[in-house]
Parts: structure tokens; C-alpha cells; sequence
């Protein structure tokens, strides 16, 4: 037992001595909070030491460590401010701090840093001891931008077809990814999550409904008339929709929606509406999909997607925000759409007054009815047909806001164009009749051309009897 107390008192006096002859040192940094993109930070390296100071050196260290960038450097022979300790062999704590600010940092800030001190050696004074420590500065950015929009528009409507649609909600900016969500009239969907394809199977980011396998199935009843017979959740059990008979037309219940019949009053429009024929029975199944897109400069772009069965009956009208949430931000960003049908475009001819060789063009304006600021969503999809007859090119219709037709002659005066605009909820059409006046300048044209041809038709009849004259006199 005595032998163990002179052992260990020889070992912590000779500790004693090599404390003595070479120092300590002690760095610490102090833990930084996330931060957030803009702001100011200021970094603190605490060191404790009883030698003279060297060197302080900050780092950033970048590529996984194995790139370090010097921030800051501290070189203690050249500053007079420090004063040095007269005796050596009388041991006092140096308790030092250095801070380092950066000023509005960014996304590009995030990652760790590191303090290095370095202090003489007591023994040598001229060998120099290194202690060093490290911090992770997490920085965060809110989302700068949320958008929603509606997946694989403009589509035609059909009446006899349910569909699926889908609502795709995008928040970029980022980091991290902020959480994403869907509200219907203000009231959170409860969802069926799904996972999408990864952004390297789909080759570029369009993952989502597409990747998956169809919501839908279709077939055919004993009136060949397509009709949907389910929408296939998780389990793959059969949806809530059924199919009415067209005799028994969901339209004819509602007097209201009639389609009106084309008329032929000059100059105003005619506009007819169509609604499906068939209704879903409950409420719909909601389908949820989320990706996460790593962007360049650090953020992360999410890409949020909200799948149901469409029920224009229910659903025209209807207000769907999306709602993005991030540590960053105090309160929700939201950005909101309403769902509307076509209501009938209104149709601008130009020029006012066509006349025979001029260019028409046909545009559409906007749309007859609406609450101001209130589009129709999601994106039309406009189609012109000429009643009676195809167009002028020769085609039986064209895609498009405006209808161009080249130089239209006189026979076209009386015609009756169709602009049909359909979205997912509704389709409208709307007629406008083309009256082409007589050109002046083209009559003028015709006029000089016949007054030439009966002044040369005159010359010849003048120039005959000369030459049958001439012709009698050689004889």
C-alpha cells in the first residue's frame, strides 16, 4: 500500500513538472442555433491557457473536410497589446476569446467551422503547442416561392368520363425541406399518402401520378358508352363512383344548366354549357405524393401533388390553398386556387369591319361572366371549328386563343365560327358570325383590268379592216 501512495505521488509530481515545463492549453467553441439566411452571426473560440500566446487561425472547412479555407488569422508577435508574463515559472491562467462575424450570411455559410490556438512552448519558447476546436453553423432558408398549378393542362372535358386531377404544389427556396399540405375551403383534406418515384427514375423531376399506377379504370356498359367504374385506392378495392344512364341526364334534373340553343343574332355571342352525366355518390378519395428536389445552391425544391376523382358538380367553385410550413418562418406561407369551369369567352374580331382579301383574326378577350380576379381554372383548353363547313385552311379544326384567317374571299361572308373552351370542370362554346364587306380597292383593281382587256379587244377590231384593206390593195 505504501509502495502505490510513493508511485502515485512520483507520478503526479513529475505530471506537476511536465505541466510546468510545457503549459496547457484549452479551446472550446460555443454552439450556435440555426440561423436563419440574412442574419448576422458571430462565432466565439474560448481558450484557456498559462503559455504565451502565438497564433489564432479560423477555418472553414468544406468538401467533407478535406478542404479547410482560412478565415481569419491572429498573429500574436506583431500586436503589442498583449503583454507578456515576466516570470515563467509562476503558474496563471490566460483565459482569451475570439470572435469572428459574419455579416448576412448565406445558404453557402452552412457548414462547420473550426478555431486553431497555438501557444510557445514553456520549455523551448520557440516550439509551438496546437489545440484546436470545432462548430456546425446550420443555416436555414424559407421557401421564396410556392406556386400551385394543375398537372397535364389544358385537357379536354368529357361528359361521359371521370377523371382524375391533380393539384401540384411547388416550394422552392427552401432549407430544409419546409412540409407541404393542402386545404379545402380552409378546412385541412385528410389524405391517402403515397410514395412517388425518385427523381432519378423518372430522369429529371416529373415524378409523381404519372410513375404510379392508375387511379382510374375504365370500361365499356352494353351501350358502348365509356363510363368509370372505380377509383382504385391502396388496397385496390373498388372507389364510390357510379354511372348514370344517359337517358336519365344529371343535366336534365337542373333546368338551370340547360345547354341553349345557337341562334343566329347578330353581333352578340351564343354560349352553351355541358355537364358530365355522371355524380359521385361520397366524398372523394384524396391522394397524397411529396418529392424533395436537392437544388444547387443548397435548397430544396418540393414538389407536393394532390389526386382525387373529379366531380365538376361538386368541386366548380371550390377554393384549394396550399399551405407550406418552415422553422424559418413565424406563419404558413399559402398560396390558393379556385376551381371553375369556363363561363363563355368573349371573342374579339379584328378589324371591326372585314372586307374581301383582309387577314381576321379571331381572339379570345376573357370570359362573359366572373367574379373580377377570378380566371377560370385550371387552363382552358380552346378549340374553333366553323359550323357547316371547315376552316379556311382546309382543317376541320385549330387549337389555340386566336383564330387566324388568311385574305378571306367574299364567300365566306355569313359564316358562323364555334370557339369551344373546356377545362376538366365544364366546356363552353361560343358562336360569332364573320361579315366580309366588298374591298374597293380590289373592285378599282378588277375595273382597270377589264378596261384594259376591252380597250386591246377594241385595238383589234380597228386594226382588222386595215389589214384586210392592205391585204385586198396587193391582191
Amino acid at each position: 500500500m505504501g509502495k502505490m501512495t510513493a508511485l502515485s505521488l512520483c507520478f503526479l509530481l513529475f505530471a506537476d513538472l511536465l505541466d510546468l515545463a510545457f503549459g496547457y492549453l484549452t479551446v472550446t467553441i460555443e454552439p450556435l442555433p440555426p440561423v436563419v439566411v440574412g442574419e448576422t452571426v458571430t462565432l466565439k473560440c474560448n481558450f484557456k491557457t498559462d503559455g504565451r500566446l502565438r497564433e489564432i487561425v479560423w477555418y472553414r472547412v468544406t468538401d467533407g473536410g478535406t478542404i479547410k479555407q482560412k478565415i481569419f488569422t491572429y498573429d500574436a508577435m506583431f500586436n503589442t497589446n498583449y503583454s507578456h508574463m515576466e516570470d515563467y515559472r509562476r503558474r496563471e491562467d490566460l483565459v482569451y476569446q475570439s470572435t469572428v462575424r459574419l455579416p448576412e450570411v448565406r445558404i453557402s455559410d452552412n457548414g462547420p467551422y473550426e478555431c486553431h490556438v497555438g501557444i510557445y512552448d514553456r520549455a523551448t519558447r520557440e516550439k509551438v503547442v496546437l489545440a484546436s476546436g470545432n462548430v456546425f453553423l446550420t443555416v436555414m432558408s424559407p421557401p421564396n416561392n410556392i406556386s400551385v398549378v394543375a398537372e397535364n393542362t389544358p385537357a379536354p372535358f368529357s361528359r361521359y368520363q371521370a377523371q382524375n386531377f391533380t393539384l401540384v404544389c411547388t416550394a422552392k427556396g427552401g432549407k430544409p425541406a419546409p412540409s407541404v399540405y393542402f386545404k379545402r375551403d380552409g378546412e385541412l383534406i385528410e389524405v391517402i399518402s403515397y410514395i412517388s418515384p425518385t427523381v432519378g427514375d423518372e430522369g429529371g423531376g416529373s415524378a409523381g401520378v404519372r410513375g404510379a399506377r392508375p387511379l382510374i379504370s375504365r370500361d365499356l356498359d352494353d351501350t358502348k358508352l365509356q363510363k368509370s367504374l372505380s377509383l382504385l385506392g391502396p388496397d385496390g378495392r373498388p372507389g364510390r363512383l357510379y354511372t348514370e344512364s344517359p337517358k336519365r341526364s344529371y343535366t336534365a334534373r337542373q333546368p338551370r344548366y340547360e345547354p341553349s340553343p345557337a341562334t343566329e343574332t347578330i353581333p352578340e355571342t351564343v354560349v352553351s354549357r355541358e355537364f358530365p352525366r355522371w355524380v359521385q355518390s361520397t366524398d372523394p378519395l384524396y391522394f397524397f405524393s411529396n418529392t424533395h428536389i436537392p437544388q444547387s445552391d443548397g435548397s430544396v425544391m418540393v414538389q407536393a401533388k394532390l389526386t382525387w376523382t373529379l366531380n365538376p358538380q361538386l368541386d366548380n367553385d371550390a377554393l384549394f390553398s396550399c399551405e407550406v410550413k418552415h422553422p424559418a418562418l413565424s406563419m404558413p406561407m399559402q398560396t390558393e386556387v379556385t376551381l371553375a369551369a369556363p363561363k363563355g369567352p368573349k371573342l374579339l374580331m379584328t378589324p371591326a369591319r372585314a372586307k374581301v382579301g383582309d387577314t381576321v383574326r379571331i381572339t379570345v378577350q376573357g370570359f362573359q361572366v366572373g367574379s373580377p380576379g377570378n380566371e377560370v381554372f385550371p387552363e382552358p383548353l380552346f378549340t374553333w371549328t366553323r359550323v357547316g363547313g371547315r376552316l379556311l385552311d382546309g382543317s376541320t379544326e385549330r387549337e389555340g386563343k386566336e383564330l387566324i384567317l388568311e385574305r378571306v374571299p367574299a364567300d365566306l361572308n355569313g359564316s358562323m365560327y364555334r370557339c369551344t373552351a373546356q377545362n376538366p370542370l365544364g366546356s363552353t362554346d361560343t358562336h360569332t358570325r364573320l361579315i366580309v364587306f366588298e374591298n374597293p380597292s380590289m373592285m378599282k383593281n378588277t375595273q382597270n383590268q377589264n378596261s384594259g382587256a376591252l380597250g386591246l379587244h377594241t385595238l383589234r377590231l380597228t386594226l382588222l379592216p386595215l389589214v384586210l384593206t392592205v391585204t385586198a390593195e396587193l391582191t
